[in-house]
């Protein structure tokens, strides 16, 4: 079965064999996209999260055939090495990251909070990374990371 999707704004078609398979399985095994990672396979680690038209969701348990119309975004649709998204440079500026494999998940559902709560409160910001689990202890960074992201996307400085 083709499926064709919007993926960080480009048209992709993809020969699958199986349409209820993950879309991480998509992203990572057939388009390279290396964001998304598998933790749990279950929903429950936040390490596959993705947007599907903005909202943040679990790519381990979205069926590909599912997704139809809607946008995907992952980490690397929001910017580069060259020119990262004001969340991925906040993680950088805060160095909120130490293994690296939560943060993927961290920055797309900080991301999807920051669309609908452009000025969050810490208690928003740990309500929203609750179901995001990160096993180094940077829990501090990554609240840092997100209140800066915030005042830099009130000033206007990038979209």
């Amino acid at each position: 079965m083709r499926i064709d999707m919007k993926v960080n704004g480009k048209l992709s078609s993809t020969e699958v064999d199986d349409p209820e398979m993950p879309l991480l399985y998509l992203l990572r095994d057939d388009l390279a996209l290396r964001g998304p990672r598998f933790g749990c396979g279950l929903g429950q680690c936040g390490a596959c999260t993705v947007h599907l038209d903005g909202r943040a969701v679990r790519s381990c348990l979205v069926p590909v055939r599912s997704v139809g119309e809607q946008a995907v975004t992952t980490l690397e649709g929001l910017g580069s090495s060259v020119n990262p998204h004001p969340l991925q440079r906040a993680f950088i500026e805060e160095q909120a990251v130490q293994c690296g494999y939560c943060i993927n998940g961290m920055i797309m559902q900080a991301k999807a909070l920051l669309d609908a709560h452009p000025q969050p409160t810490d208690a928003d910001i740990r309500s929203a990374l609750a179901g995001n689990l990160c096993r180094c202890g940077t829990h501090q960074r990554i609240l840092s990371a997100v209140k800066r992201a915030a005042a830099t996307l009130a000033g206007g400085e990038h979209a």
